[in-house]
């Protein structure tokens, strides 16, 4: 009888620490591989299509075929489907394998949909007596409408519990209520007008990234004097902003879901540059051109 005990005991605790060494080995094995997607020239050619890639590089695959250009996807909360533009088409959603297309919207320069958190919404700016303005609509495409009281805007970005948006405006960050438009807050950001409207925020929204000017070192061929430079730069949203550039003449930058480490398009390639480090760590897309007018969507799940 006891030694059938001590035997049972003996078994158990062996399991136990065969989990355990399970569980310490390889620490990244068991963690969940999450896809990139991102705009790219099949064979560098043609029309941009989206792709999408694991941030291992592993799995490129083509999601999206198509005359008209496929860009500036945004993951469902789910990560199970994304949301793009085509150009001169409007705004489609799409599985991640690339079935289930759908048309949401008509509007032919509609441009930068994302999802709400809870996956019930879609924001996005439509073109409205020659200025862009934040619209909202249903996933399924229905409702749409203009945030009449908020101002001319870039691509939005929801805050954590949906009531509100950020949008870049008038060179500053703006936080409109997610149902009016209505003005709750101004940052004091100073955004370049012309670069910062693909401006992204942070998950937790107290980080931005933006596209802003930088001193021109390019040819002499843009009237008199260089071509304009630019950079990709990271704030902080709440004071002191203390904004500095991360890097020169890149795509804007989608976010990781932890907020760590930022995803951008950089010379034709998908780059992954950790926040805090700095370290940069580039995606092969080969054969594939990936182009840099979008923030790549970094998969929530």
């Amino acid at each position: 009888m006891a030694s059938s005990r001590w035997s049972i005991v003996g078994a158990s605790v062996f399991a136990l620490l065969v989990a355990l060494a399970v569980a310490h080995a390889s620490p990244g094995a068991s963690a969940p591989q999450r896809s990139i997607v991102f705009s790219a020239h099949p064979e560098g050619s043609g029309p941009a299509q989206l792709f999408r890639v694991q941030t291992t590089g592993d799995g490129l695959a083509q999601i999206t075929t198509g005359r008209r250009p496929a860009t500036a996807p945004a993951f469902s909360p789910d990560g199970k489907r994304i949301v793009f533009v085509r150009l001169g088409s409007g705004i489609f959603r799409v599985n991640l394998d690339g079935t289930g297309l759908h048309r949401l919207t008509s509007g032919v320069r509609d441009s930068y949909p994302v999802w709400s958190p809870n996956g019930k919404r879609i924001a996005f700016v439509r073109p409205h007596r020659s200025q862009w303005r934040v619209h909202v609509m249903s996933a399924s495409g229905r409702g749409q409408r203009q945030l009449t009281q908020a101002p001319p805007a870039g691509r939005p970005s929801w805050t954590a519990n949906g009531k509100a948006i950020f949008i870049p405006a008038g060179g500053d960050l703006v936080r409109v209520d997610s149902r009016s438009g209505k003005v709750l807050q101004y940052y004091g950001l100073t955004l370049d007008i012309q670069t910062a409207q693909t401006a992204t925020l942070s998950p937790n929204g107290r980080r931005i990234a933006y596209l802003g000017p930088r001193i021109s070192t390019g040819p002499d061929d843009c009237g008199e004097g260089p071509c304009p430079q630019y950079g990709l730069y990271l704030a902080n949203v709440p004071r002191p902003h203390r904004p500095r550039r991360i890097v020169n003449d890149t795509g804007p930058a989608g976010w990781s879901p932890d907020g760590r480490s930022l995803v951008f398009v950089s010379q034709g390639a998908v780059t992954l540059w950790a926040v805090g480090s700095g370290q940069a760590t580039a995606i092969a897309s080969v054969p594939h051109v990936a182009t840099g007018d979008a923030p790549p969507a970094w998969q929530p799940r």
